[in-house]
């Protein structure tokens, strides 16, 4: 098999690979996404001649026993101006499962092979079409699933994380340099203003990343999903209202308390944001080891929570009151019980009255549920971090900066300037990454 490696215009263009770009099974239409050196020469081969680039052209495609295999639409991109910077082409194909097998063994007749997972991202990445930040955010596009991941995903994607890192590694380059040249000039007498300004600098960067580092990870929150946790005492509804909330019955309901003894999920759009809802264990104290589990489970979901749904008996006070970080908001279900005696019952601030059976005060609760989840996924803000690895990367960036500012010698400060613009590298891959790689675009669909 070719292994090939050519330069087209400044760009580095490896071995043809191809991958189906369209979802797999039988469809209208198969797209074929095809790149790297040699790939003019086999869709030339295939379609009798290329079509000028980037104009769609009707061609018949013919094996090179000279069998025709299919009619399709066929699109040139020479490099660099394509999607990975190699020559690439695209074969629109009927759907059907024994076109695509027929094609696919005729690429591969002309020397070309299937893509790796992330291939085709990873060749824009390393000739510098993309960086890491954007490429991982064109893999969060293909996966969202609601409207606020798609706005974040595109966000990324048109280089807003970038944009910011690439500015404070800006600033972080022009204080390295006024820091090299009072170790590199120290009889020049520069004036004395120059370190003052060095050391304010650097403090003001490290403020500004430690402040976005404590951002309440909104971006992770769109990303992977808000945690709902519904909790309460047994009995009191959490289940129904669960199974309300998802309208479907995704939990068992029973009159006996303690019937939940486990966590149940269900994923929720709500208002266009990804969030879990939690159906957790009744909290009491309890001697049956199966119920002590599950209450113990339901209080590390607690803990772990984004928001927290306290949900109680409309007929009866609030008993313990839970000591949780994230918001609550409270629920008195049973509403429909209560009846006359609504008077004499004293419901807390801002707890909403619903009945999960009738479904009564449920529209209140869900467009009040829906704010909420807005509020803590789409805060305004500076483009936010999406992964850990960008949490974890700007921490060192900021731990670097800081120690900076404390260095005993010029030489340390600046090897704790460098080490910064490093770790700031690290998450737009603009530095030494290659570990990373196999990694970030190994999660990544064939033919992306």
């Amino acid at each position: 098999m070719s292994s090939r490696v050519t330069v087209t215009s400044g760009v580095i263009e490896e071995a043809p690979i191809f991958a189906l770009a369209s979802a797999a099974g039988r469809g209208a239409v198969a797209i074929l996404r095809l790149s790297g050196a040699g790939v003019g020469e086999i869709v030339a081969q295939i379609a009798g001649s290329l079509p000028r680039p980037r104009r769609a052209a009707l061609r018949s495609l013919r094996a090179p026993n000279s069998e025709i295999l299919d009619q399709a639409l066929v699109l040139w991109f020479p490099a660099p101006s394509s999607f990975t910077g190699e020559s690439c082409a695209e074969l629109q194909l009927h759907g059907g499962r024994a076109v695509l097998q027929a094609v696919t063994a005729a690429l591969l007749e002309l020397g070309a092979r299937p893509a790796q997972p992330g291939e085709f991202s990873r060749r824009a990445f390393l000739n510098g079409k993309l960086d890491l930040l954007e490429a991982e955010a064109m893999a969060d596009l293909v996966a969202a699933e609601t409207e606020s991941q798609r706005r974040q995903a595109m966000r990324q994607m048109e280089g807003g994380l970038s944009e910011l890192l690439h500015g404070w590694a800006s600033s972080l380059l022009r204080v390295l340099a006024f820091q090299e040249a009072l170790i590199d000039f120290p009889d020049e007498d520069l004036p004395a203003e120059v370190e003052k300004r060095i050391g304010a600098e650097i403090g003001e960067l490290a403020a500004a990343m430690s402040a976005h580092i404590l951002d309440h990870r909104r971006g992770e929150r769109v990303r992977e999903g808000l945690m709902i946790a519904v909790v309460g005492p047994p009995n009191v509804g959490k289940s129904s209202l669960v199974n309300r909330l998802a309208g479907q019955s995704v939990a068992i309901v029973s009159p006996l308390a303690g019937t939940t003894r486990d966590t149940l999920e269900v994923r929720l759009d709500l208002g266009g944001v990804l969030a879990t809802l939690v159906d957790t264990a009744g909290l009491r104290e309890t001697t049956d080891p199966i119920e002590a589990e599950g209450v113990r489970r339901a209080r590390r979901r607690l803990d772990d929570a984004d928001l927290v749904i306290s949900v109680f008996d409309a007929r009866e006070p609030v008993g313990e009151t839970l000591t949780v970080e994230a918001p609550m908001m409270l629920v008195a279900n049973k509403c429909d019980l209560v009846g006359d005696r609504v008077a004499g019952i004293k419901m807390p601030t801002g707890a909403f009255s619903v009945c999960a059976l009738t479904g009564a005060g449920f529209d209140d609760l869900r467009r009040a549920l829906i704010n909420k989840v807005r509020d803590l996924a789409e805060r305004a803000g500076p483009p936010p971090l999406t992964r850990e690895r960008h949490r974890a990367a700007l921490a060192d960036a900021a731990a670097a900066l800081d120690a900076a500012v404390t260095a005993p010698l010029p030489e340390l400060r600046a090897e704790d300037l460098r080490a910064a613009l490093y770790h700031l590298g690290r998450i737009t891959g603009h530095v030494g990454v290659e570990d990373l790689l196999d990694t970030i675009f190994g999660t990544f669909c064939i033919g992306k």
